[in-house]
């Protein structure tokens, strides 16, 4: 039986809510011609990469999962958004960074068995992982982001999933090396919305809601972590028919779970209990 929905959420990690706002002009074009919607969100506590990957898919707190460092990372335990989907008769995608495939997939993550699986039972059916090995302050390793844009329109043209996620470093790795007041960001980031830019129409056209998103903010020397409003907030972007709260509303990252599949038509887990903020 299909879902009620098809649904894709682009999750560029570590933009502070400023940078949304001043240089995302693709994405604030679509909210001026009135086919987005935008809000800031507050991610959880702590604001670290992996925390929040666990509590964006679960929907509780780090607290609860037990991913509360990018070193504690595991398959974890709590209902998640792939399993409560292909539990549901759907399939699922991932574009993503390793962790994602370790958390929601099988741990730990070996790259010759792990970098690109079909598996129908799912949780996760279709994977293209990627794991940014040798990374540093000179050299981020992480992949273009045009070619994961590409990977992940590949897995909805060829194999009709209900519910994709891309997961890309970039913006996050150029803000630990540069700051985010500076020349280098404000192009990353220009780039990083242009290239989103000639995929947007593509998906929406062939019938997916979509969400774009961060999973923390990140502060103006490039650290994100602690509890401060640079570090946690970010702009979530929403393209599709559903309707939202006011624009200034402040999201939590635990409705974003439940978001998901209330918008899939999937039946929402017991512990995800923030309300969903798309009707």
């Amino acid at each position: 039986m299909p879902l009620q929905s098809k649904l894709l959420l682009i999750i560029l990690d570590g933009v502070p809510w400023a940078n949304w706002t001043r240089l995302m002009g693709n994405l604030e074009g679509w909210v001026q011609a009135g086919e987005a919607q935008r809000w800031r969100m507050r991610s959880v506590l702590p604001s670290i990469s992996a925390c929040c990957y666990a509590s964006i898919h679960t929907g509780v707190q780090p607290q609860v999962h037990g991913v509360t460092s990018n070193m504690a990372r595991f398959r974890v335990t709590q209902p998640d958004v792939f399993g409560a989907v292909t539990s549901a008769g759907g399939k699922t995608g991932a574009v993503t960074h390793s962790y994602w495939s370790e958390m929601f997939n099988r741990w730990p993550f070996d790259p010759v068995r792990d970098i690109e699986y079909d598996h129908e039972p799912g949780p996760i059916t279709h994977g293209r992982f990627h794991s940014m090995t040798g990374e540093s302050g000179k050299n981020q390793m992480t992949p273009s982001d045009a070619d994961l844009f590409a990977t992940l329109t590949m897995l909805t043209e060829r194999f009709g999933i209900d519910y994709g996620i891309l997961h890309t470093c970039t913006l996050d790795s150029m803000g630990h090396r540069f700051g985010h007041d500076c020349a280098e960001m404000d192009h990353a980031v220009y780039l990083m919305d242009a290239q989103l830019a000639a995929f947007l129409p593509r998906w929406r056209a062939n019938g997916y809601e979509v969400i774009v998103t961060a999973d923390h903010g990140q502060g103006l020397r490039g650290h994100h972590g602690g509890h401060e409003d640079i570090q946690q907030d970010f702009g979530l972007y929403y393209l599709g028919p559903a309707k939202g709260p006011d624009g200034d509303t402040l999201l939590d990252q635990l409705q974003l779970a439940p978001t998901l599949l209330s918008r899939l038509g999937v039946p929402v887990p017991e512990t995800m209990k923030a309300k969903p903020f798309l009707a």
